[in-house]
């Protein structure tokens, strides 16, 4: 049950992120209004792509740790990672989101990602 627990979280993270990542590529505008800064109409969409490439990059990398180096791996990785919604959190506060969005969403984020890592060190 445990393992099936800390997988199954592991990958649902990982592909949530990814999505997260494409959604920047594919709609950019509405991606950032859904994290919590709406992108400005005259500002660099190369930033957003940058977003988009980052996110992705790191559902990616986190399904293939899980999927050929095994549970330990993806869990430090984790542990490594959820440092970004932490963060994320932060810059939602700093650049006029609300604090529903920074600590419903970005931090809540973080919490769940350490405890996937959790689940998975348990093994």
């Amino acid at each position: 049950m445990l393992t099936f627990a800390a997988y199954g979280l592991a990958i649902a993270l990982n592909l949530m992120i990814l999505f997260i990542g494409l959604r920047f590529l594919l709609v950019p505008r509405a991606a950032a209004a859904g994290y919590g800064v709406p992108a400005k109409a005259d500002g660099d969409p190369a930033y957003l792509t940058i977003k988009g490439l980052r996110d992705g990059s790191y559902g990616l990398v986190g399904l293939a740790l899980l999927a050929f180096a095994g549970p330990v791996a993806e869990a430090w990785f984790m542990l490594v990672v959820a440092l970004v919604p932490l963060g994320d959190t932060i810059v939602v506060l700093r650049n006029g989101g609300t604090r529903a969005v920074a600590f419903g969403i970005h931090f809540a984020t973080a919490v769940v990602i350490l405890v996937g890592a959790a689940l998975l060190f348990a093994l």
